[in-house]
């Protein structure tokens, strides 16, 4: 039962890379907007990766959908359109405020939610008073964590007054929004399990015949606003722009590490019990963010912060290193 733990934390935390460095890619790209990169990148991440990898995956897929139950199906689908939105405010706000904070905010708050709300609307069996608590101290620490991460980066706010249309607390505010409607993803991973544990012979590869239900509301909502944008912004010549071929490509390769952090969370979070789709959440977010923060940092967001703000960044990643461990353990005491 340990391995069988130790495995489901290992693949969350995998997944967690994933999620968190599925963005890096755009930093490499020239002459296109941000609707350019995103209408390409929602198409694979939402439409070819998720029924490529359900098709490979799952042994009669269409009977595992025939025979689900409607209930389910429509959560499933409503989660989706709400994650579809979420995922819309996600690109913006991280465009408007930077890959290491916007991450921070709208991951702290979908991790809140995400978790929180399972855990009280389908509340596990013998959920101990142990397992309460250290759930409870680890979600005030990841807050903790991502309000720190948050704090270090107001040195940002100087410098974007410089950059016309760039608002901190505007960004901040999409942020929050985007968290809140990015936590549908893991409420439609948790009311359709219904769908997916009938698909027999899929092994632990079972939660890959869920997505392409859940993601095509995303696909819908985020093409849908990067045409609109397309059309408004007049940037649709843009694909014609030399250096396309490679943007095309590494807006591709976004939306495969996209997917490939969502399936291995839906492999983890199923090993891990109970309360896997509620706990494996907010490891997957806390981690998210680590990821996020540390390719930030790298990438140079960071090269003009004062030094008290790069110290509270620091503490930050502590605490969610230390709020990943302590939900973990609660895990444990769960499946022990």
């Amino acid at each position: 039962m340990g391995d069988h733990l130790a495995a489901g934390l290992a693949v969350v935390l995998l997944a967690g890379l994933f999620q968190g460095s599925f963005l890096l890619p755009s930093k490499w790209m020239r002459g296109w907007a941000w609707e350019n990169y995103w209408l390409l990148f929602a198409a694979g991440a939402y439409l070819v990766c998720p029924w490529a990898l359900a098709v490979a995956t799952i042994p009669n897929l269409f009977e595992v959908y025939r025979g689900a139950p409607p209930g389910a199906v429509l959560w499933v689908v409503v989660f989706g359109a709400g994650w579809g939105v979420g995922a819309v405010t996600f690109g913006l706000g991280v465009d408007a405020i930077g890959l290491a904070l916007g991450f921070a905010v709208i991951l702290g708050v979908a991790a809140t939610s995400g978790t929180l709300i399972p855990l009280l609307v389908r509340p596990p069996a013998h959920f101990s008073p142990a397992q309460g608590a250290w759930t409870a101290a680890s979600l005030a620490a990841m807050l903790l964590g991502v309000g720190l991460c948050s704090f270090a980066g107001k040195w940002k706010e100087q410098a974007a007054k410089g950059s016309p249309g760039k608002s901190y607390r505007f960004g901040v505010l999409i942020c929050v929004l985007s968290g809140l409607l990015s936590a549908c993803g893991n409420l439609g991973y948790a009311w359709g399990e219904d769908i997916y544990r009938r698909a027999a012979g899929a092994d632990y590869l079972k939660p890959n015949a869920l997505w392409p239900l859940l993601t095509p509301p995303l696909f819908l909502c985020n093409a849908g606003y990067a045409l609109y944008l397309l059309g408004k912004n007049r940037t649709a010549g843009r694909f014609r722009l030399p250096g396309s071929a490679a943007n095309s490509a590494w807006a591709f390769v976004m939306g495969v590490m996209w997917m490939a952090g969502m399936a291995l969370y839906g492999i983890g979070a199923d090993r891990l019990g109970e309360l896997g789709k509620s706990l494996g959440w907010a490891m997957l977010m806390s981690s998210m963010v680590l990821v996020a923060n540390a390719l930030g940092v790298l990438s140079g967001e960071w090269a003009g912060a004062p030094r008290p703000a790069r110290r509270q960044l620091a503490l930050g990643i502590v605490i969610l290193l230390a709020a990943i461990a302590g939900l973990g353990y609660a895990n444990s005491l769960q499946v022990g």
